[in-house]
């Protein structure tokens, strides 16, 4: 098969494509910037959604989304429904059930010897995932292999997404003198020392209002900080304002609100370890709040027939080993709340107060979690 004289072959080609809003592409988009700084090679990334990647990595901004371009080392390139293959690279990754257009894999299938061809699955806590990581599936008419790989919490998975040096640039940023102290001011955030901020990017929430008047209503600040996002417009009904926006700031009794503008990654992770709580929805923010060492709650992207449900169950059994009966009693309760499957149908307001009084005892766990998650290879190694 012919391809463009000015390709040359990477070593890595990623193909992402959006299904859980932009998250998918963030996963991707640190995988591969990971994958360069580590020296593995270079890394070619595919993406469906030129837009979100711009919103995620500004620094694409720069790049003609026709040509593509080279962003920190990581050959950018817009996954069209006019798909040309380049020279596919040795290793080619499918992320997040997205299929490989038909004529790449016939560029694949054209070379000897093949690429390696892995098939990057979505995270999940459940029990059969160490059983199916690394299974290989052969392609029905084409020399090709495809092995599954799936990230994890244990030693039987792939690991989860850490650059090498994350947990030290998150502690050096929590000591030094310009840190919290200063992130915060810069965005005009003038909370008490002692309120509990909160960061909230959530998807769509119906119980939003509830909460926020619980939290309004409560002896403690509550300072939340809601970057722009999908729960935005639950936040805009919860506080009785038709229209907020980026720099927007509410308080209600005890609650303050803050509307932030959305941020790329690395604001997101200051976000993160600024706050004292964090909520969190689908797979990207939901492993860089583990790394954050805080308390957090978890909104799981929303399956067909409840699937989701037991994915939130697997991972709750592996996360609240360690903590008292009572502790993890809370901690269950307001995330099964906070995604509609309380047995109790209880809302998220009814089970913040048992919540919010663990929350001392979460973030000693929180931090006990990250450490023996840290000790596990990471994803890209």
């Amino acid at each position: 098969m012919p391809f463009p004289l000015s390709a040359s072959r990477p070593r890595w080609e990623i193909f992402c494509q959006v299904v859980d809003n932009f998250g998918d592409i963030g996963v991707c988009w640190r995988l591969a910037a990971d994958l360069v700084r580590r020296g593995c090679g270079s890394v070619r990334l595919w993406v469906d959604d030129w837009a979100a990647l711009r919103r995620i990595c500004p620094d694409a901004n720069a790049v003609d989304e026709a040509l593509g371009g080279n962003v920190q080392g990581v050959e950018l390139r817009h996954w069209t429904s006019a798909f040309v293959p380049l020279v596919p690279g040795e290793i080619v990754v499918e992320a997040f059930a997205c299929e490989l257009p038909p004529a790449q894999l016939e560029a694949m299938a054209a070379l000897r010897p093949a690429p390696v061809w892995i098939n990057l699955e979505y995270l999940s806590a459940e029990a059969w995932v160490a059983g199916c990581h690394g299974m290989a599936s052969p392609h029905p008419r084409l020399p090709l292999v495809k092995h599954f790989f799936f990230p994890g919490f244990d030693a039987g998975g792939g690991g989860l997404l850490r650059e090498a040096d994350l947990l030290a640039r998150r502690d050096a940023w929590r000591v030094r003198p310009e840190g919290r102290a200063a992130w915060l001011a810069a965005r005009g955030i003038d909370s008490s020392p002692d309120a509990l901020r909160v960061s909230l990017f959530a998807y769509e929430q119906a119980e939003l209002p509830a909460l926020f008047e619980a939290w309004a209503c409560g002896d403690r600040e509550v300072c939340v900080l809601v970057p722009e996002s999908r729960v935005l417009g639950d936040v805009r009904r919860a506080l009785g304002h038709e229209r907020l926006q980026a720099g927007d700031r509410v308080q209600r009794g005890a609650l303050v609100t803050h509307v932030l503008p959305f941020t790329d990654q690395a604001g997101y992770d200051a976000l993160l370890w600024a706050c004292d709580l964090n909520f969190v929805r689908g797979e990207d923010s939901f492993v860089r709040a583990q790394w954050a060492a805080r308390p957090f709650v978890w909104q799981i992207y929303p399956q067909a027939d409840a699937a989701h449900h037991d994915k939130l169950e697997a991972f709750l059994a592996r996360y609240l080993q360690g903590l008292t009966v009572a502790e993890a009693d809370a901690l269950a309760r307001f995330w099964r709340a906070w995604n509609g499957c309380a047995p109790d149908r209880a809302s998220p307001a009814a089970a913040w107060p048992a919540f919010a009084a663990a929350l001392p005892a979460l973030d000693l766990h929180a931090r006990r979690w990250c450490d023996v998650q840290a000790a596990l290879p990471d994803l890209a190694t």
